[in-house]
């Protein structure tokens, strides 16, 4: 079951990117003086004025049929007419409930770990920090974000719950706010851009009054990321990637425009897909899988395997493979936190950078000789 929930929100990551509608709402284009502080994220716009913010998620879950607009009202601060049909929240937060472990990352780097009172499946939190801040009992389990608990939520009464949706069917999202509490949709998992998924880390600057930090620590990723594209800038792409594995008789191979293809690409690599069309993820049967990638030289496959003869067991066909054969396969998901949650899936999102150095580091090895990998492990 675990290992289920794992893999739906896995193969949700790789969900078709639908183009952003056309905001239905004039609150942005009320002041020329406001510029949007977002420059990567597709679905997230900023705009700050004197006195508050105004928030816009767009294309928030596939074929998503409406956008979000929030007013983050400051202290003292005063909304125009116009805006006050729109959710208000007051900033900066004190307390609030996030649903995604890839929002945890955002509120340690700003240093506001400490306002998280409630989440959903606290095992899955990886994190050393905010997991003592669990095992203390200053953040409560509050159920499944299919079915979150309604009264202990209630009873927490945080500033704000940070949550997403699937699709245009969202009834615990509307019982949320039925029930009076402040909800904010989050689309960073739909993201199909390494920086674009991490810009997200300014939604949270602005709702704890620290923009300048967010800025500043998105900025030092983009130098990151940007000075690990430069390490592989005169290399070529000749290292042939075969990439995931199989579930249930089918194959999820990342299309060509999805995030997990881009980080091989800036990693200067072949991957074998890259040229199917679309961010999501195309399902094969292995027949095919075998028919292109049989002699590729790497196989970074999706699992938690520790070791090769795990995971050749794990199925009979993988053997076949010249990547197994030559023990060329590597796993970003095999290191877990104290509670079983998968380090990649929790920190990978806010840490492109580092995703984009594991992946130079197995194709070009030489060009960083003393780099330990964060997430990836070679099975040996």
């Amino acid at each position: 079951m675990k290992f289920t929930f794992k893999l739906i929100l896995f193969v949700l990551s790789f969900s078709t990117f639908v183009g952003c509608k056309k905001s239905e709402n004039l609150a942005v284009k009320e002041s020329t003086d406001s510029k949007n502080a977002i420059e990567y994220a597709s679905g997230l716009s900023i705009n700050k004025y004197e006195g508050y913010s105004v928030v816009t998620v767009s294309n928030p879950w596939p074929e998503a049929n409406k956008n979000f607009t929030y007013i983050l009202k400051e202290k003292n601060g005063s909304i125009p007419d116009s805006l006050q049909k729109y959710t208000t929240i007051s900033v900066p937060l004190e307390s609030i409930v996030v649903t995604s472990t890839t929002n945890i990352p955002f509120l340690e780097m700003l240093g506001v770990e400490k306002s998280l009172v409630g989440f959903p499946h606290t095992d899955y939190v990886s994190s050393e920090k905010t997991r003592k801040l669990i095992d203390g009992g200053a953040v409560k389990n509050i159920g499944q974000n299919e079915k979150l608990n309604m009264e202990q939520l209630i009873d927490l009464a945080p500033n704000l719950i940070v949550t997403f949706g699937v699709d245009n069917n969202n009834p615990m999202i509307d019982n949320l706010q039925k029930s009076g509490l402040n909800v904010l949709i989050q689309a960073d998992w739909m993201e199909q851009t390494p920086l674009g998924k991490a810009e997200w880390i300014k939604l949270y600057g602005a709702l704890f009054g620290k923009e300048k930090e967010a800025k500043t620590l998105f900025d030092e990723i983009v130098k990151n990321y940007n000075d690990a594209i430069q390490l592989v800038a005169t290399k070529k792409s000749t290292a042939t990637v075969l990439y995931g594995s199989m579930y249930q008789e089918q194959w999820y191979v990342a299309r060509g425009n999805s995030w997990v293809a881009q980080f091989m690409k800036d990693a200067k690599a072949n991957y074998l897909w890259a040229n199917v069309e679309g961010t999501g993820s195309l399902s094969l049967p292995f027949e095919k899988i075998l028919e292109k990638a049989k002699t590729a030289q790497y196989w970074i496959a999706t699992g938690s395997f520790k070791s090769i003869t795990e995971f050749e067991n794990s199925n009979p066909h993988y053997s076949q493979f010249d990547a197994s054969k030559s023990k060329n396969v590597y796993t970003f998901e095999s290191k877990l936190g104290a509670t079983g949650g998968t380090i990649y899936y929790e920190l990978a999102p806010s840490r492109p950078d580092l995703v984009l150095k594991d992946y130079i580091k197995i194709f070009h090895p030489e060009l960083l000789p003393n780099y330990t990998f964060t997430f990836a492990q070679k099975l040996n």
